[in-house]
């Protein structure tokens, strides 16, 4: 009976010890916090380079892994808990607005700025901490290399606590300078109504890109006039019901002159030369450029006189995803100030070719190592970039990939398509979320995209209509006449009819 009874606690003990082991390996398990990230098609530097960037400063600058392996790395190395990264992408911000309403679940997401203010709205949207915007943390990359004219620009919005930009451009025309007749038809939005240009321009297959360049066509004369001091923000984001409907028409227009409306077809359109002109976003008006050049053809972005839209992608941490995880909210924070490291936002635009809010000054000297003018170039220029980096910052450049001698450069290649001059920024507005607008500017669409019954007239309707009816006709009498023969044929007794 002893013995049982010292078996009987021998073998709790080992249950207890076993239990302990079991609760012990949990917890261990809840030290690899999952991180859910979620971002653009090939919008981050997946490496394998073969090419190393030599910066003036000494520094070398490779991409051997992806950024996100490295950051993975890294972060396990210097932190009392692991992460364990899940990328995923998207193709549109409605496909990542579509995917959050069915329950997807991120802890960080990279929206554009129309997006960004709509889940911010819907208050989605966790504050980042205290300690990420403290400046007097040096590895606060994000906080302390972004860019001044970015920062003033979130600050306006009042985001500057709940998103930290990742990249930004602008919109304007990628052309052929050798088969537009004049400079100025590519100086205007209004090269897409131009019949001149009838199935030669190209735009864009959404809807605010689309709505954005007709606003300014709408208001080209007042936007071009010297006398123009109207509120530039209010007059393009304007969706009052009339400028709608007057959009409507514009847009009609539009579709009747351009080659098509398309959604990346047009960087191929362009390169390969069946179209002259594309309605274009600056990161991907780089990529056309150098694809062009490949070719030996040379192509040049111009943003039009009237107006320009600013647009950002922002990376937020989502309320839903984080759920007040303060393990995955500061593995969040540190991927972004992973990514917004200096050497990290060269990797990047060096992948991608956008241009990223990081103002660092490698950054600059990257800025330098792709476009500064050669010692034998015979003319040069001094373009700007002070407003962006701050301080002092000029790159000295071949006069020949701008053309132009004035400080009112709105037009040219490379540099000019990753940092806009000031006169540029001048006339750049942020396009706001549609809000309670939205269905209204949508079904605009609708009626542009697709046949709209008002356009059709009243004499091609009712053509169509009578030849309809006979149509409909024809086919009644050929089968009552059919019925007639069959019953006729039973009855002379010439059809057997089987059992």
């Amino acid at each position: 009976m002893k013995c049982k009874k010292f078996l009987a606690v021998i073998a709790a003990c080992a249950l207890i010890i076993a239990s302990l082991a079991g609760f012990a390996g949990c917890k261990k398990s809840e030290d690899v916090i999952t991180l859910r990230v979620c971002s653009w098609e090939e919008y981050i530097d997946l490496g394998g380079w073969d090419e190393a960037i030599e910066l003036e400063s000494g520094k070398t600058i490779k991409g051997e892994k992806s950024m996100v392996d490295d950051f993975t790395e890294e972060f396990n190395k210097t932190h009392d808990y692991k992460v364990k990264v899940e990328y995923s992408t998207f193709g549109t911000n409605e496909d990542l607005y579509n995917r959050l309403s069915l329950g997807d679940e991120y802890d960080l997401v990279c929206p554009s700025d129309y997006m960004l203010m709509k889940l911010i709205d819907e208050n989605r949207v966790e504050e980042f901490s205290a300690e990420f915007l403290n400046k007097e943390n040096a590895e606060n990359y994000y906080i302390n290399c972004v860019s001044p004219y970015i920062a003033n620009v979130f600050d306006d919005y009042k985001w500057s606590n709940l998103a930290a930009c990742y990249m930004w451009g602008t919109t304007g025309l990628v052309y052929n300078p050798k088969k537009v007749d004049d400079i100025s038809d590519v100086s205007t939005w209004k090269i897409l109504t131009n019949e001149k240009y009838k199935r030669q321009v190209t735009v864009k297959d959404n809807v605010r890109d689309a709505y954005f360049a007709t606003l300014g066509i709408i208001n080209s004369e007042n936007l071009t006039s010297p006398d123009f001091n109207g509120d530039l923000t209010e007059l393009l984001n304007d969706v009052s019901t009339p400028t709608i409907r007057q959009a409507e028409d514009v847009l009609k227009q539009i579709k009747d002159n351009v080659y098509s409306f398309e959604t990346d077809a047009g960087k191929s359109d362009m390169v390969t030369g069946k179209v002259i002109a594309n309605y274009q976003w600056s990161g991907d008006a780089v990529y056309i450029m150098d694809q062009a050049d490949e070719d030996n053809t040379e192509l040049w972005y111009s943003v039009p006189d009237e107006c320009a839209n600013l647009w950002f992608d922002g990376w937020v941490m989502l309320k839903s995803g984080i759920e007040g995880n303060e393990q995955r909210k500061t593995a969040a924070e540190a991927f972004i100030n992973y990514l917004s490291r200096p050497e990290s936002a060269v990797r990047n635009m060096y992948y991608i070719g956008y241009t990223s809010a990081i103002a660092g000054e490698e950054v600059f000297e990257y800025m330098q190592w792709n476009y500064a003018a050669d010692e034998d170039a015979k003319k040069t220029f001094e373009y700007d970039l002070s407003y962006f980096f701050g301080g002092e910052h000029k790159i000295i450049a071949d006069s020949a990939e701008f053309g132009f001698d004035d400080e009112n450069i709105n037009r040219g290649r490379q540099l000019f398509a990753q940092y806009p001059s000031a006169s540029v920024i001048e006339r750049s507005v942020v396009m706001r979320d549609f809000g309670d607008k939205l269905s209204e500017i949508n079904q605009m669409w609708i009626n542009v995209r697709c046949l709209d019954l008002k356009d059709i007239s009243p004499v091609t309707i009712g053509v169509t209509c009578a030849v309809v009816g006979v149509i409909i006709i024809a086919v009644l009498l050929y089968v009552f006449r059919y019925k007639l023969f069959i019953n006729y044929k039973l009855k002379e007794g010439y059809v057997k009819v089987e059992n």
